[in-house]
């Protein structure tokens, strides 16, 4: 018996392998035809005529335009849940290259076209094993990943994850060199909130300060007293970030400014923290602007939580994964204060969220995420694939 799944696994590596060109073939596709977050009509519609075609039953439209395949095998067992997003970001594509985005403005320039692809290649090559399968399994192609609230908190409550016992997602990565698969228990990517700070004092003449309140003095005040809750407010064995990206005010070198605008992200791991970290923003502003006697008002978005890793699952994958490639090509998924909405679906169901490695040799793949000439090796589809079957393997093979 054990022989004979051996050659069933051996034919579903093979499939995943020859499937390379298909692969190449459904990404670029994507890459040259990229849609917003929330705006993906054209990318969902593709994916679910794929899906169709793979002879899955399929559902339209989760939480937005989010698109799930279903594999229904022929023996009882688990339901495990795959998930690729598959949105684009607002980005000129500065690459020259066949395949370069025929849309002005945006981009694939994080991977999700990769993503998608590889997931409807294991979705197609499975779904010729179906009589073998002891189970189910949902291949969860999620919308809007980029754009807070996102896409999987949207799914997520529209019940995308009923019935399921474990999820698994991964992105590719060109930080890490092509044939390595980072794996990492516990948080590995942070909880992301945004806030914007609007500032009102009394504009006047430059040369009267005395008869004006100056927004950009306060604005200062408070840019440097936010700096201060990391290094003397929060416990410094728990990791935080307080970032201001945003300060406009003024429009002339003589007139001090009626109002100003400060923009700023927070990024924590641990709840309480970014609980406190609101509350101290809040303190701030209100204590300086009525020391001024300004007034201001705080637009605060709670975005992503932090990414959590579930300890059990993530070791499993880590075990199959040397099984299924070496010990040396598992490297440590170090956490990191970027943020992933896959962090909703690993808050309802146990999973783990890993990075394959898909930078080569070449200066294309060089390039970071989200930047306009980002790009990745393709062969790194292949590993992703093998992997996810490696995973669904273990539960109902």
């Amino acid at each position: 018996m054990g022989e004979v799944k051996s050659m069933q696994m051996e034919q579903i590596y093979a499939q995943i392998e020859n499937s390379f060109s298909d692969l190449v073939e459904w990404r670029r596709y994507l890459h040259q035809n990229p849609e917003l977050s929330f705006q993906e009509t054209e990318t969902a519609t593709f994916i679910a005529q794929k899906l169709r075609s793979f002879g899955l039953d399929v559902k339209e439209n989760i939480g937005g335009n989010g698109v799930i395949g279903i594999l229904t095998g022929e023996q009882e067992g688990k339901t495990i849940a795959l998930r690729a997003d598959f949105d684009a970001l607002p980005i000129q594509d500065e690459k020259e290259t066949t395949y370069k985005s025929q849309r002005t403005g945006v981009m694939h320039a994080c991977g999700h076209d990769g993503h998608t692809s590889a997931l409807l290649g294991v979705a197609r090559t499975l779904s010729q094993f179906r009589e073998k399968i002891k189970g189910k399994l949902i291949f969860i192609f999620q919308h809007a990943e980029e754009k807070p609230p996102g896409g999987a908190k949207f799914m997520v409550e529209d019940g995308v994850l009923d019935g399921v016992d474990a999820v698994f997602g991964a992105h590719l990565a060109t930080d890490i060199p092509y044939g390595k698969v980072a794996v990492g228990s516990g948080f590995r990517m942070a909880a992301v909130d945004a806030f914007t700070i609007t500032i009102e004092g009394k504009g006047g003449h430059g040369a009267r300060p005395h008869q004006s309140i100056d927004s950009i003095v306060i604005g200062s005040e408070i840019v440097q007293s936010l700096q201060k809750i990391v290094s003397r407010r929060i416990n410094p064995l728990q990791a935080a970030v307080v970032t201001i990206g945003v300060f406009q005010a003024g429009d002339a070198f003589n007139v001090i400014a009626n109002s100003a605008k400060l923009e700023g992200t927070v990024r924590t791991f641990d709840h309480d923290v970014r609980v406190q970290i609101e509350e101290e923003i809040r303190s701030i502003v209100k204590g300086i602007t009525e020391a001024h006697h300004a007034s201001y008002h705080i637009d605060y978005l709670n975005g992503y939580p932090a990414l959590y890793n579930h300890p059990s699952e993530t070791e499993l994958l880590r075990e199959v994964l040397i099984e299924l490639f070496s010990k040396e090509s598992i490297v440590e998924f170090d956490p990191s204060m970027g943020a992933e909405d896959f962090a909703y679906f690993l808050q309802e169901k146990p999973g783990t969220y890993f990075k394959v490695g898909a930078r080569n040799e070449h200066e294309s793949t060089h390039f970071p995420h989200h930047h306009p000439r980002f790009d990745f090796e393709e062969k790194a589809l292949v590993i992703m694939g093998k992997a996810f079957v490696k995973i669904i393997e273990h539960y109902v093979f």
